[in-house]
């Protein structure tokens, strides 16, 4: 948890560079823009089409049509919230994410060596693949939006999960070598799933939550680049380590 706090307090420290603005503020905006805008033509539509999909036609079977148009509104908007929401990340996670890690790296962590491989392609197979499975397990998990409060949960989860297997990888794919990456991975597994929740919780927040997928790029590079200084000087002192004699022992 406090590697967690660290990664945060870090993160809106950098916030006070004026620069980094200029790239928190533009996924955001491309992103929300275009999705209110389809959503003018197309809400109604996509409403209609939910209405008419199980569970939604069993609940108005039952006599209860109200239940199941407001359901059908409540989980039309949360498509094209969470599709906006993807649309900022693949946006950030593309474009935002090399010049943050460049930027951060350089100012917070100059003495870590770069022992990784820095593949466009690869981290933009990992954004892209992390998407596809997220729209998956979204729509498979719809109908669990009736059991109350899963419609909150979910989400939040279903986020948290984008979040830390988008830009985790990211944070240290230019840095880590693939041994130090699994390491790490299987050392941090749980915190970083829990900043994915944090920043997930942050998306309800007004004005913020538009800011989430870039302010999630700033926070994994923080969290994960401290984690990987960590990781080698923890290493550099156990290498340093000589066995003790048999007098010392004693």
């Amino acid at each position: 948890m406090h590697e967690v706090m660290l990664a945060l307090l870090r993160s809106f420290k950098t916030l006070g560079r004026g620069r980094v603005w200029l790239l928190l503020l533009g996924p955001a905006a491309v992103a929300l823009v275009v999705w209110i805008g389809l959503a003018l033509f197309f809400l109604e539509t996509l409403i209609g089409s939910l209405i008419e999909q199980p569970p939604l036609t069993w609940l108005a079977g039952w006599g209860a049509l109200w239940l199941a148009k407001f359901a059908a509104v409540l989980g039309g908007w949360l498509l094209v919230l969470a599709a906006a929401f993807v649309t900022a990340m693949l946006l950030a996670a593309l474009f935002v994410m090399p010049l943050l890690l460049e930027h951060v790296a350089a100012a917070d962590y100059p003495e870590l060596a770069r022992l990784g491989k820095d593949s466009l392609a690869a981290a933009a197979w990992n954004s892209i693949s992390a998407v596809l499975l997220f729209i998956v397990g979204w729509l498979l998990t719809l109908p669990l939006w009736l059991i109350p409060g899963f419609a909150l949960l979910l989400p939040i989860l279903w986020m948290a999960w984008l979040t830390r297997r988008t830009f985790a990888y990211d944070a240290l794919t230019l840095h880590a070598s693939d041994e130090e990456w699994r390491a790490l991975r299987r050392q941090h597994g749980f915190p970083l799933l829990l900043l994915g929740v944090i920043l997930a919780l942050l998306t309800h927040i007004p004005v913020i939550g538009l800011l989430t997928p870039t302010l999630a790029a700033l926070a994994y590079t923080h969290y994960c680049l401290e984690a990987l200084r960590r990781w080698r000087q923890g290493a550099v002192v156990t290498a340093g380590r000589q066995p003790l004699t048999e007098k010392e022992a004693t």
